[in-house]
């Protein structure tokens, strides 16, 4: 198992290229299911995740080739061979349920297993079966698997109104939609920019979509779909992720394929502790203002709000800023595991259910730690920045799966940062 050591001082100058969103490719991979001609997918990241989906579509029969040095996944569900996704893949990643409403659209039955993933709370898969339930699917849970069926003739189109918001259930029930019988309309449905990248691939294969980015998507089936080449939008978590290595430990670093309307609300907390941000033809520099940050409280909210993906990183930022903080995770539950692995760095910080509060210090001194899930793996590296002495990651098998290449990105700029092999 390998570790991450950071050496902390001195500021950050250059340039970090921004991969594809994780969690869009993640979204757009089971869309291959869904058509029997290919569908290409440029700008892929290189995480463990997608090497996990693309198994776990292999599994079923898919192919899928690339991404060794590639960008480029190309994937045809022409001749699949298997509708049942099994635990031994899917318990890796809690993004596998996405392969439910494509399989029970095209195929009228699946059976998948009982997602898994970084330990973040419950997030049941809940509301995902009530958005197919509406479609008029039959759904048993036996034996850790949820066995769906179609009815006759196939899925039907039906209102599907979530009582909350769910990234996830609105993904699996827009691409169930696509080939259900009739008009579907999802209310309160989420607003993220992959659901937008999702809808705009869906589209060009043929899906007919309206609303993607508001509350209510309304969706008309279509007796099938085809191919379509597809460009992953840019990963707004490691964009804002690398937008706060500058923001701690000084300097003025470009991150590159960045907008603004990708982060607004995290800007806007940014420019409020003193960050500075512009929007450049690159990408987005970042800069702080003068002197010290300064403290700033934060709601984690869905799109458009403050990114809960953004939540961990954000309190490594915080821990030296001047004055103190409120951090408040309202999307799940058992977020602050890495609070105690930043207390052993010397963080103050205080956590009462989903409250965080976090009173600045002078500085973080570095210390063995320990990674608890992606994010929290990566806001121990962004303390390491900032910290005196030397900070030793451990577990980063989770970083591997939504962050890549963090060691050479955050070499380049001058982070002092290397990836040693466990004794």
């Amino acid at each position: 198992m390998d570790s991450i050591v950071v050496t902390g001082g001195g500021p950050l100058s250059g340039q970090i290229p921004i991969a594809g969103a994780k969690n869009a490719c993640l979204t757009l991979m089971p869309a291959t299911l869904l058509s029997d001609a290919p569908l290409t997918l440029t700008n892929a990241p290189r995480l463990s995740d997608i090497r996990t989906m693309t198994t776990l579509l292999q599994s079923l029969g898919a192919e899928v080739q690339g991404l060794q040095d590639s960008q480029v996944l190309a994937m045809s569900s022409h001749s699949l061979t298997s509708t049942r996704a099994e635990y031994d893949i899917v318990r890796k990643m809690r993004a596998s349920i996405l392969v439910l409403g494509p399989l029970l659209a095209r195929y009228g039955h699946a059976e998948v297993s009982l997602p898994g993933g970084c330990a973040i709370g419950a997030r049941p898969v809940d509301l995902h079966l009530r958005a197919l339930e509406a479609l008029g699917a039959e759904l048993d849970l036996r034996e850790g698997y949820v066995h769906a069926k179609a009815p006759t003739g196939g899925l039907r189109g039906g209102v599907i109104e979530f009582p909350f918001v769910s990234v996830g259930a609105t993904e699996n029930a827009l691409m169930a939609a696509t080939l259900a019988k009739g008009t579907t309309v999802i209310k309160r449905a989420a607003r993220e920019p992959e659901i937008v990248d999702l809808a705009q691939c869906l589209r060009k294969m043929g899906a007919q979509i309206e609303g993607e980015g508001t509350d209510t998507i309304t969706i008309q089936g279509v007796d099938r779909l085809g191919g379509a080449t597809h460009r992953v939008v840019t990963d707004r978590i490691e964009l804002g992720t690398y937008m706060l290595a500058p923001a701690i430990c000084g300097g003025e670093v470009e991150c590159l394929g960045g907008t603004i309307a990708l982060v607004s609300s995290f800007c806007e907390k940014l420019d409020a502790a003193g960050i500075s941000v512009e929007e450049t033809a690159s990408g987005l520099k970042v800069a702080r203002k003068n002197g010290r940050v300064g403290a700033v409280d934060v709601t984690t909210e869905p799109f458009p709000g403050f990114p809960t993906d953004l939540q961990a990183q954000m309190m490594a930022l915080l821990c030296t800023a001047e004055g103190t903080s409120v951090l408040e995770e309202k999307i799940f539950e058992n977020r602050f595991m890495h609070a105690p692995e930043l207390m052993r760095m010397g963080a103050r910080i205080e956590v009462h259910g989903g409250t965080a509060t976090v009173t600045g210090v002078d500085k973080l001194k570095g210390a063995p730690v320990m990674a608890t899930d992606l994010r929290a793996s990566v806001s121990l590296i962004l303390a390491g920045l900032a910290a005196e002495g030397e900070t030793t990651v451990s577990r980063v098998y989770h970083l591997d799966r939504g962050y890549e290449h963090v060691v050479r990105k955050l070499s380049a700029v001058g982070a002092k940062i290397e990836r040693v092999k466990d004794a």
